[in-house]
């Protein structure tokens, strides 16, 4: 009866042990996902500053265009913002993260990081249009409003026990329907629809932030090795920034102040 109780005493050690190294495994994964993402954020951040440097000025001996709302573009503002050139900008991004999607499993890991970090510059070049709309305070103020909704929906997606799946698909569903609903309005540059557009936004991709969290959470595995675990949070890390990125932007159409 000892031997039993000391046998069974020895497998419930091992199994805490084993629990215990997943959960620290888990913990560095989702870590690595969470500071890919971040310093995706940062670089889209600093190359939107940079852009916006690069195509505004102050002095009107290098102004080639001036907009509405007092601001004079350079060259190279007039080329991002004025010429068929950006097109090219806005669609980058999109392209990229196909490319990404398509191609992680077959680059080795450095080349998929550097693809994420082109990718999240080329981003920045894209949105930086936004400081010519919009007042610096609103975006930096819009900015920690994102931020604190994405750490408490994140949280919820990582702790819930409930599964978030039948959620997710109806939620990309949503995703599709406002691409369809922003291209229409394109034509109809209806006001009201751009108001439903942004709010159908925010409540989406707030829900997709705590489902691709748990789907990202699910995703590990403790026997992968280092490569196929490092395609993963990149990947993961991509799906956090999207997120992040489009409720920050349908926020700002309700929270930002207009130049």
């Amino acid at each position: 009866m000892a031997d039993l109780r000391n046998y069974q005493a020895r497998v419930a050690t091992a199994g805490s042990r084993a629990d215990a190294s997943i959960d620290e495994g888990l913990r560095a994964y989702m870590i690595k996902v969470y500071n890919l993402m971040a310093l995706g954020l940062a670089i889209t951040g600093l190359a939107a500053l940079g852009t916006v440097a690069l195509a505004t000025t102050n002095d009107p001996s290098l102004a080639v265009a001036q907009l509405g709302n007092g601001k004079m573009l350079t060259s190279v503002g007039a080329a991002l913002y004025g010429s068929p050139l950006r097109w090219v900008v806005m669609l980058a991004p999109l392209a990229m993260v196909f490319f990404l999607s398509f191609r992680v499993e077959k680059m080795s890991l450095s080349a998929a990081q550097a693809t994420f970090w082109a990718f999240a510059a080329v981003m920045g070049i894209s949105l930086s249009s936004v400081f010519l709309v919009y007042t610096s305070g609103s975006i930096v103020q819009t900015f920690f409003i994102t931020a604190t909704a994405f750490l408490a929906l994140s949280l919820f997606g990582y702790t819930t026990k409930r599964d978030l799946t039948g959620m997710g698909s109806f939620l990309i569903m949503g995703v599709w329907g406002l691409i369809l609903a922003s291209i229409v309005n394109i034509f109809l540059a209806s006001s009201a629809l751009q108001f439903a557009i942004s709010a159908i936004g925010v409540l989406v991709f707030a829900g997709l932030t705590a489902y691709d969290t748990q789907q990202i959470k699910e995703m590990y595995y403790e026997g992968d090795g280092a490569l196929v675990a490092g395609r993963k949070a990149i990947m993961g890390a991509l799906r956090l920034y999207l997120d992040f990125i489009n409720m920050f932007m349908f926020l700002l159409q309700f929270l930002g102040n207009r130049e």
